[in-house]
């Protein structure tokens, strides 16, 4: 019933008030890794990211693990054991300063960890996940490879018996952290399908090499694996392992960040488009007044919305239990492609200055060119959905 009192008008930064939906925890989490972020992050990103490195990695893992973000949403092992929203928050308020410092975090959690939770033995796991959880551990995840990347079932690495233990070898390429981490969780073909390894990364013939040159998501640690010869206990078989869905599982864990780490990107390209050209004065007033722009704002933000909305919808069901992993791919084809047609639109409204690194836009614009097409292509997600709604593959 309506009380007669006027409606508040929509707030720019949130349109539809969806943040009003987050419980307390969920506040919390937003508001705190919010914080960190401009205090410590966002000051540096545009130097880290012209540098194409990130100068102290040990450093910035310590400060995820302190505010308790590296597998957040595991339980036990010194985890906090957040919902699946609050972690989705976190990512999205880490990406809303570059996707390269969610990546980071993503990997670490949502891969090289959540591989550890899943399939690993206990002594793996307490080997592995506390130190991880304060970022005294790095970790990473070895699926990709230079010939095997939407299909990783094609993958040439190869782990074979030598007595009691077992010998790598193979190529992994464009992993996140590879050479700064303590310990890689490496897939394999073997006589009994696809299995995972879990690599100390100072075993003799393991080797890390930087990928440089990027022109996308150059802040953050890039590099390829290489395995000769590395040999290796059954003690680091991951034993709940058995076949390639293990892996895909884990990428699942990752994509669902990318939902929400899409729309903080889009978020926060729109908020820069939305200030400057507020304060940008052109034949007299404020760009912000001007027809074509705000036909571009209000584009922008409906999508950044839509995404948002997507992401909180795709968490909701994860807390209950309820998301299966084409919801995860519903959630990055149309968050990633939102975030995309924002950055592109935020950049043209910056005009000349949209192309400088004193501005976010065009750093976000490049990184969601990584975004769309690690963790499964747009193409593959597409058919994903497409599966899931006709009941027939695509795939071979």
């Amino acid at each position: 019933m309506s009380t007669g009192g006027k409606p508040p008008a929509p707030d720019p930064q949130d349109f539809l008030g969806l943040d009003r939906e987050l419980d307390t925890d969920e506040v919390t989490v937003r508001d705190t890794v919010r914080a960190f972020a401009r205090s410590t992050l966002y000051p540096h990103i545009a130097e880290w990211f012209d540098a194409g490195t990130i100068p102290e990695p040990r450093t910035l893992a310590k400060s995820f693990g302190e505010l308790g973000l590296l597998g957040m949403h595991l339980e036990g092992y010194g985890c906090a054991g957040t919902s699946a929203v609050s972690y989705g928050v976190a990512c999205r308020e880490l990406e809303a300063v570059d996707s390269g410092i969610r990546s980071f975090v993503s990997v670490q959690g949502s891969l090289a960890m959540a591989a550890l939770y899943k399939y690993g033995s206990e002594e793996q796991r307490q080997t592995w996940l506390p130190g991880m959880a304060t970022g005294d551990v790095i970790g990473c995840f070895g699926l990709t490879e230079p010939d095997a990347g939407s299909d990783p079932g094609s993958m040439r690495t190869r782990a074979r018996r030598q007595g009691s233990d077992w010998i790598i070898d193979g190529t992994k390429m464009w992993i996140t952290n590879g050479t700064v981490a303590d310990v890689a969780v490496v897939w394999a073909q073997t006589d009994e399908g696809v299995r995972g390894f879990v690599v100390p990364t100072d075993t003799p013939g393991f080797q890390a090499n930087v990928i440089r040159q990027k022109l996308s998501l150059r802040a953050s640690i890039t590099a390829e694996l290489v395995l000769d010869g590395v040999r290796l206990p059954d003690s680091a078989r991951l034993p709940e392992v058995a076949g390639l869905g293990a892996a895909l599982s884990c990428l699942n864990e990752a994509r669902y960040g990318i939902v929400w780490g899409a729309a903080g990107a889009a978020r926060a390209c729109y908020a820069a488009a939305l200030d400057y050209t507020g304060t940008r004065v052109q034949f007299g007033r404020p760009i912000a007044g001007f027809q074509l722009t705000q036909r571009r704002l209000a584009d922008m933000v409906v999508d950044v919305t839509h995404a948002d909305m997507t992401a909180l919808r795709i968490g909701r069901l994860k807390d209950a239990g309820q998301c299966h992993h084409n919801h995860v791919s519903f959630g990055k084809f149309a968050n990633v492609a939102a975030a995309q047609r924002v950055a592109s639109a935020a950049r043209g409204l910056h005009g000349a200055n949209g192309i400088t690194l004193e501005y976010p836009v065009m750093r976000h614009m490049v990184n969601l060119e990584t975004v769309a097409t690690y963790e499964g292509t747009e193409e593959i997600h597409a058919l994903s959905v497409g599966q899931a709604v006709t009941g027939l593959s695509s795939f071979r």
